[in-house]
C-alpha cells in the first residue's frame, strides 16, 4: 500500500460495511484509514478522481460464513461492476492466500447465526483466531472496461478471475496449522 502511495502518488480507498460507521468511535477510524460506506455515486466519484478502490463483493457475509474451501459468496451482486462501468475503469482482481485462516467463525450454530445475520445485517457471530499465518496477495490481470459488457458479464468475468487466482495460489482445504508453518517454510512445489 505504501508503495502505491509513494511511487504512483495514488491513495487506495476501501469500502466498508455500513454497520462499521454506526459503532461509536469507528467513524473517525474509518476516515483515517480511507474507508468509505460505499454509496455508488461516491465510489464513481473516487474512481473518476483517480483513486484506487478496494471492494470485496462478498462483504461481511463472505468474511463470516465462508470456510476453508474458499468458495465465493457473492450471490447476484453486480454493484461493483456497475460502478466500474460508470467510471469507465478496469477491475483488478486480487486474492490473499490464507486469508480465511487468520480468523474463523465458530462452527456450532453457524446456520442459525446466518439466519440472524440475513434478517438483521448485524454480524453477531463469535469468531476466534488472530493467527499469524503467512499472507500473500496475488494480483490478477486487469479486466479492461468494455462499453459493450453489462454488469452481469463483468461480475462473471471478475468472479472467474478470482476463482482462478484461488485455484493457482491456495491449497484447498485451507489449514490453520499449515498456514502457520508457511511463515517459516513453504515448499516451492505447493504453489504455482
Amino acid at each position: 500500500m505504501a508503495k502505491v502511495i509513494l511511487h504512483k502518488k495514488r491513495k487506495i480507498r476501501a469500502i466498508g460495511d455500513r454497520f462499521l460507521f454506526k459503532i461509536p468511535g469507528f467513524k473517525l477510524l474509518m476516515e483515517v484509514f480511507c474507508v468509505h460506506n460505499g454509496s455508488a455515486s461516491e465510489c464513481v466519484d473516487l474512481l473518476k478522481e483517480g483513486h484506487l478502490l478496494a471492494v470485496s463483493p462478498g462483504g461481511v457475509r463472505e468474511a463470516l460464513f465462508s470456510d476453508e474451501h474458499y468458495g465465493l459468496m457473492w450471490g447476484n451482486r453486480t454493484g461493483f461492476a456497475r460502478i466500474a462501468i460508470e467510471a469507465k475503469v478496469p477491475i483488478i482482481p486480487m486474492f490473499t492466500q490464507n486469508c480465511r485462516e487468520t480468523f474463523r467463525a465458530v462452527g456450532l450454530g453457524k446456520a442459525w447465526m446466518r439466519k440472524v445475520y440475513e434478517a438483521t445485517r448485524l454480524p453477531l457471530v463469535p469468531i476466534y483466531g488472530g493467527f499469524p499465518v503467512k499472507l500473500r496477495t496475488f494480483i490478477g490481470e486487469p479486466i479492461i472496461y468494455d462499453p459493450l459488457s453489462g454488469p452481469e458479464q463483468v461480475s462473471f468475468k471478475v468472479k472467474q478471475a478470482i476463482e482462478k487466482l484461488i485455484k493457482q495460489h491456495q491449497l484447498i482445504p485451507g489449514n490453520i496449522f499449515r498456514s502457520l508453518c508457511e511463515r517459516f517454510y513453504m515448499p516451492s512445489h505447493c504453489y504455482q
